[in-house]
């Protein structure tokens, strides 16, 4: 009975000095695999975050390239006008060149404008145009002669003259455009001069313009329709 007694109380005293809290070297071993978890789960979200951001940059390069061909598939149904893909530009080379100190078309360049313009809004129409392209910017160029601010002013007046060539009346034999090309075309096209400043190795070469597409970024959203505009569109002076 005795050796019973004294067992059991012996066994109660080594149960109570049993130290409660955990050791200070175990704390800090359970800490860090906690931040190490946490840290893992942060960086695979990061990784996570700039993969679907490639992925869907690498879509939207890939959509352009489609917009940009076929828009060089329809350029290549007039004769020197071609696509610098590299700069999303649409070049007419000699089919648009402007005399000295003039901003007139002549009348075979403004029928080469009003039946290539509406093979390019046929596609910024479809799901693809409306999803990526932005808008298309008319750039006037000049040469190095005469002072900045005539050769600017000259820039945009080339520039308004292909919108003008775009909306006057066709002559004999052209295709007519409808009101909502016309419509489109005044939601889509930005005017810009860009003076002497981007000059070519020419006098010649350097009175162009061109037609620049942009286009919407990944997250950017998508402009919505503009309300048709009820009054006329107006003339262009001479």
């Amino acid at each position: 009975m005795f050796g019973q007694r004294i067992s059991v109380a012996h066994r109660g005293r080594d149960d109570g000095e049993k130290p409660f809290w955990i050791s200070f070297a175990d704390l800090m071993t359970a800490l860090m695999v906690l931040f190490l978890l946490v840290m893992s789960v942060a960086l695979l979200a990061v990784t996570r975050t700039i993969t679907e951001q490639e992925r869907l940059e690498s879509q939207r390069q890939q959509a352009i390239e489609r917009l940009l061909g076929r828009i060089q598939k329809a350029a290549d149904r007039q004769p020197g006008v071609r696509v610098d893909r590299n700069r999303a530009v649409i070049d007419f080379g000699d089919r648009a060149r402007f005399n000295t100190s003039s901003h007139t078309l002549s009348p075979d360049q403004e029928r080469l404008l009003r039946a290539f313009v509406p093979e390019v809004l046929a596609i910024a129409r479809d799901a693809a145009g409306r999803r990526w392209l932005k808008r298309i910017v008319v750039e006037g160029f000049t040469d190095r002669r005469g002072s900045y601010l005539y050769n600017l002013n000259l820039s945009l007046q080339r520039s308004q003259r292909v919108l003008c060539a775009l909306m006057t009346a066709p002559g004999a034999g052209e295709r007519v455009m409808s009101r909502s090309e016309l419509e489109e075309i005044r939601r889509l096209f930005l005017v810009g001069g860009y003076s002497s400043n981007s000059a070519r190795e020419s006098l010649d070469a350097s009175r162009r313009i061109e037609l620049r597409l942009e286009f919407f970024g990944v997250e950017e959203p998508t402009a919505p329709a503009v309300a048709a505009y009820d009054g006329e569109f107006g003339a262009c002076a001479l």
